[in-house]
């Protein structure tokens, strides 16, 4: 122990000696950033206490703390907590708290080529759109993207494939959807309106009582775990399958630049690392609760369970790639974006049908 605590002595010695020559201040710098504390402030756009969600985030959070062991502690806020909702990236671009949680798509006012980095309809699933960020060059896009609005954006959870939506009325051919309001977001949300519907954007925490009140006259939200406990069923009687705007849309981290450049390599790997098995883990709850949620809604709750019709399938895709073209003319980062998502998701569908669509279909002979 003496001999420890002396080499230790010996070490600050020399390189306070270093430093007082002039020969190197970097040792200093590096024990000094090994030993700060940081303590930040995290926003999400969720309700308090919602479940993978806000509770994905919780978790994030107490794992960040375990392995920096104490140096990075971050304390979460609910939307509406600390910021409203759908102010979380304005909060953290300005550095007015240092991390977020959300959506990209709900700051499609501000960077319509984010959406990409959602859900885009028709597009690809969890497993594609983990494989376009994480081995793809999807990610690198996206950080390019955020970089004028001081953010570094992770991938940190998603749904898998989501529901249709909550109805009041049959949806039997496409003009069934004109009229309507419906709150749906991003491109999914432009593709409606491409229908003759009107889509309407809200924080998740005002979807019921918009819904009940018939300030909307659909919805949708997530899949059935978090339909059911949001009570959706008491207020629609129509569930539809499938998620066509959003087949595997990515839940995202963002943190304030400044901040980010502020902390130490082994920080930086910390979070990069917390939030990689956050969106693990956040996948794996969805893909294990749903159907559970689903049998009770059926079952319990009588409700009627309905695929869209072939005819509004094949009209809403025809409709999507529309969608996506004229967005692609109105803005060059859009019109960038597309094509490198396009080219990776048509190289995935064709990996797709040698594997895992060709074992869904064996399996199912």
């Amino acid at each position: 122990m003496f001999q420890s605590k002396l080499l230790v002595f010996f070490t600050l010695f020399a390189v306070l000696i270093l430093s007082a020559c002039g020969e190197s201040n970097t040792p200093m710098t590096a024990v000094a950033a090994e030993n700060k504390t940081y303590k930040w402030k995290l926003v999400t756009t969720w309700p308090p206490n919602f479940p993978i969600f806000q509770e994905g985030v919780e978790r994030f959070a107490e794992d960040v703390k375990t392995l920096s062991n104490g140096r990075l502690n971050i304390k979460v806020f609910a939307g509406g907590e600390l910021v409203p909702a759908l102010q979380a990236f304005d909060a953290v671009s300005q550095g007015t708290v240092e991390m977020s949680h959300g959506a990209a798509y709900y700051w499609a006012g501000k960077i319509p080529a984010g959406q990409f980095f959602t859900a885009v309809p028709f597009g690809m699933n969890a497993q594609g759109m983990n494989s376009w960020l994480y081995a793809g060059g999807g990610l690198e896009l996206w950080r390019e993207l955020y970089k004028p609005h001081n953010l570094v954006p992770f991938p940190m959870g998603n749904t898998g494939v989501q529901m249709g939506g909550w109805f009041n009325k049959k949806i039997d051919a496409i003009a069934d959807l004109k009229g309507l309001k419906m709150r749906i977001p991003g491109l999914g949300g432009k593709v409606f309106a491409k229908a003759g519907g009107n889509p309407v954007l809200m924080a998740g925490g005002e979807i019921y009582t918009a819904l009940d009140r018939g300030t909307i006259d659909a919805t949708e939200w997530v899949g059935p775990f978090h339909d059911e406990r949001l009570g959706l069923y008491r207020a629609a009687k129509y569930y539809y399958y499938p998620g066509w705007h959003e087949p595997g849309p990515v839940l995202e981290l963002n943190v304030n630049s400044k901040a980010w450049a502020s902390l130490s390599p082994d920080l930086q790997k910390t979070i990069e690392i917390a939030a990689a098995a956050t969106n693990l883990w956040m996948l794996a709850q969805f893909e294990a609760k749903n159907l559970e949620a689903l049998v009770t809604l059926k079952d319990k709750y009588n409700v009627q369970v309905l695929a869209f019709p072939d005819e509004v399938i094949a009209e809403l895709r025809r409709l999507s790639s529309v969608v996506l073209e004229e967005e692609a003319a109105k803005d060059p980062d859009f019109k960038r974006i597309y094509q490198a998502y396009k080219t990776f998701a048509d190289n995935n569908d064709r990996w797709n049908e040698l594997s895992e669509a060709a074992y869904a279909k064996a399996r199912n002979r």
